[in-house]
């Protein structure tokens, strides 16, 4: 996986317009002053974090994020945007933009059903360290901004949940209009799941049948570099998210039938188990090293029935329990705090 963030080049400009001093960003950030010149402005997962606490850093406004991600001049949406608006659905929308993430950085966007709940959650897949709050409050607020504008309404999600302890917890209210938890377990814009299926009055056809050639185009000689198997793996990790998928559903994301998917596995000296086996191991230390959700909640983003069965797979992976593993791997000064790991925003 390539550690490459594609910035927009619409960046500097908003940075801008809300009053902030790029040249100052750039200082805070300790990038080079030379970033926002370049044709394609590409960095690391690490760098792009520290784009965002630059900006965190050279603002006094702890609504700045919040106003960063809700950019109302359609013009200046990206294809992947376009493509969102242009959805049928908020949810289609949603899948949509996870889709065509994987263009444009190492970075998911998952959503998890839960009874009559659905979560929005941002995954920095490469990341050493928890994400600066200021591109939470970017991402969230995009995602908002895309529901109310695609749906015509003024939707709002149920609640929004914030890992950290932040003293403006008003602000937050006042935009999402919605209550907000401070010291979740996770980073998640918490929606009703009915509200997913919202239809989008910018639903555009035409316009989709424009744009999402292209990006399939490249998304797939994207994912041509890796191998089938690894092109699996991580659709398995999408379908994860709160589902037990089977191997019909795999096929489906594929667009393979199940046998053509298990002629193609077996080549590569792989079984559908297996990959799942895997899919979960790399997903389950990811979520340990990146958040602090229970247990049981880790075990139910990974498909466990119960923690046990969580408890006993990750015995077998690890030889040691989920708890001691994360204190041996936790990166100094940024592991996450004492209870069982989940799922990071």
């Amino acid at each position: 996986m390539t550690n490459r963030f594609r910035v927009s080049s619409t960046l500097p400009r908003r940075l801008e317009e809300l009053g902030l001093s790029v040249g100052a960003v750039l200082r805070q950030a300790g990038l080079p002053v030379g970033l926002f010149s370049q044709d394609k402005i590409q960095v690391s997962t690490e760098e792009f974090f520290a784009l965002y606490r630059g900006i965190a850093e050279a603002s006094d406004d702890p609504a700045f994020g919040l106003k960063l991600g809700t950019e109302e001049r359609v013009e200046r949406y990206d294809p992947i945007k376009i493509a969102a608006l242009s959805a049928r659905s908020f949810r289609d929308a949603v899948q949509r933009v996870a889709r065509y993430k994987q263009l444009t950085c190492p970075e998911e966007i998952r959503l998890v059903d839960r009874g009559n709940e659905c979560a929005v959650q941002f995954v920095w897949l490469l990341a050493h360290e928890r994400e600066p709050q200021l591109l939470v409050d970017v991402c969230f607020a995009w995602i908002a901004s895309i529901a109310r504008r695609g749906s015509g309404r003024p939707l709002n999600p149920k609640r929004v949940e914030l890992q950290q302890a932040l003293p403006h917890r008003d602000i937050y209210e006042s935009h999402f209009r919605c209550p907000v938890k401070l010291k979740a377990g996770r980073n998640a814009l918490v929606f009703g799941k009915a509200d997913m299926e919202l239809p989008f009055v910018t639903s555009n056809a035409d316009m989709l049948a424009i744009i999402a050639p292209q990006l399939e185009a490249e998304l797939k000689e994207q994912l041509a570099q890796k191998t089938f198997s690894e092109q699996a793996k991580g659709i398995l990790k999408q379908l994860l998210a709160g589902q037990r998928p089977g191997i019909e559903d795999l096929a489906r994301e594929l667009r393979l039938s199940t046998r053509t998917l298990q002629r193609r596995l077996s080549a590569e000296k792989v079984t559908f188990q297996q990959l799942v086996g895997e899919a979960r191991r790399e997903l389950a230390q990811h979520y340990l090293l990146h958040s602090s959700l229970e247990l049981n909640e880790t075990a139910y983003l990974l498909g466990y029935e119960d923690s046990n069965s969580f408890f006993r797979a990750f015995h077998q992976w690890e030889g040691t329990s989920p708890g001691r593993w994360r204190a041996t791997h936790a990166i100094a000064g940024h592991a996450a705090p004492q209870s069982m790991g989940g799922l990071s925003g």
